[in-house]
């Protein structure tokens, strides 16, 4: 239920009569918190937003809550119950100071929830657009043990984690990107206006023009017909992979060939792994239960050959057997990566083992991320001046008979 603004009028304890707004999903809400702040209401109201009134969002362009923004939350909130804040106190502190509007909305809700007699991850829980599945057990957990402050820290470092891995995913991809981007906008832009007026001075002239140019002339003229409908397809397919990027059956066929591509196959891999090695060992040191944890972090490993394997995991559980062997049974998962758990399962110690292991393959996608880069740059140029340079040979080689021609 989304959260309404309420005007309410109350007496404060100097017998002054003072009048304020305030966000909950009812009136009984807005009573409730008000009691908790010493005061009674005299009055309380529903605020009716009229067109003018209410707040614009352009689609796309509103304030979304990103991961980093919960991992900021996670820490805070746990800093302030370990200070001894109660938990709507700390709610109300982290909604005033969020820089995050929308975050700073859910956050009031949520405390609004929580007042009217909700716990926090089932408040969290009605925003599963928002919290992951994985945040709310673990907190789930962290309530039923007596432990929320512990998790929350949990959480916080398990999604800092997180975006520190994405950012040195990004760091490796932005550089290819860009020069392949720029690469074919001039590409392009050589192909609409600079060969024309090329194919021009040399229809004047007249004579044979060399083999490579005439293909160039050809692919100059084809342009004009061919670039509409790639534009308006490119669009098409942005706009359907928007929307179908996340189905089982396109990650099916789209997961195991990013991890067979010859340079990037194998940095998405170890990211794989180490996203379900940390997320893994982060739910079961917070309790949460084993078959519960298997069925979250299969999804949240965000990739579909991991997720399969999860589920031979899954099922070798439920029937009692080892929680390791059906892990070997799958290439994505390295020899050393099967070992340790088995050897962590043994033990009893297999979610410090996850870690253990997360924090090395962290290392080694940092590892990886750096050689990609240095190995990407020279190539991209390498390809950049072939093409560029390739179209300037070709413009350039009729002109060496031009005095000929001429003549």
């Amino acid at each position: 239920m989304a959260a309404r603004t309420y005007e309410y009028t109350l007496r404060d304890p100097k017998g002054k009569i003072t009048k304020g707004r305030i966000e909950a999903n009812n009136e009984g809400a807005v009573a409730t918190r008000l009691k908790t702040m010493g005061v009674a209401p005299l009055s309380i109201s529903e605020v009716q937003n009229t067109g003018l009134q209410r707040e614009i969002t352009i689609p796309g362009m509103g304030s979304s809550i990103k991961m980093k923004d919960l991992s900021i939350m996670s820490r805070q909130l746990a800093t302030m119950i370990t200070s001894g804040l109660s938990l709507l106190r700390a709610l109300s502190i982290l909604a005033e100071q969020t820089e995050n509007s929308a975050l700073q909305k859910i956050l009031s809700t949520v405390r609004t929830d929580i007042e009217t007699g909700s716990s926090l991850s089932d408040s969290l829980a009605r925003h599963p657009a928002v919290f992951p599945p994985l945040m709310l057990n673990m907190i789930r957990a962290g309530e039923v043990g007596g432990f929320l402050d512990q998790v929350l820290v949990s959480v916080a470092e398990n999604f800092e984690a997180e975006v520190k891995l994405r950012s040195k995913i990004k760091s490796a991809m932005t550089y290819p990107v860009v020069v392949f981007c720029i690469a074919i906008l001039a590409v392009i832009g050589m192909l609409l206006f600079i060969v024309p007026v090329f194919e021009k001075m040399f229809t004047d002239l007249g004579g044979a023009l060399p083999a490579p140019t005439q293909f160039l002339v050809f692919l100059s003229g084809s342009m004009k017909f061919v670039l509409p409908p790639l534009v308006v397809g490119l669009l098409v397919f942005a706009v359907w992979w928007g929307k179908h990027k996340n189905d089982d059956a396109v990650r099916s066929a789209v997961d195991p060939f990013k991890l067979k591509l010859p340079v990037f196959g194998n940095l998405f891999k170890k990211v794989a792994v180490a996203r379900f090695t940390r997320n893994f060992g982060t739910m079961l040191s917070a309790g949460v239960p084993i078959l519960q944890a298997l069925e979250i972090v299969g999804e949240t490993s965000g990739n579909m050959v991991i997720a399969n394997a999860v589920k031979d995991v899954q099922t070798s559980v439920r029937s009692g057997q080892a929680l390791t062997a059906p892990l070997a049974q799958h290439s994505v998962f390295p020899p050393m990566v099967t070992q340790m758990m088995a050897v962590g399962e043994d033990t009893g110690a297999l979610d410090s083992m996850l870690e253990k292991i997360a924090q090395f393959y962290d290392q080694e996608v940092e590892a990886t991320t750096e050689q990609l880069t240095s190995l990407i740059e020279p190539l991209m140029i390498l390809v950049l001046g072939i093409l560029i340079g390739g179209m300037i040979v070709a413009l350039y080689m009729p002109i060496f008979s031009i005095f000929e021609l001429i003549g």
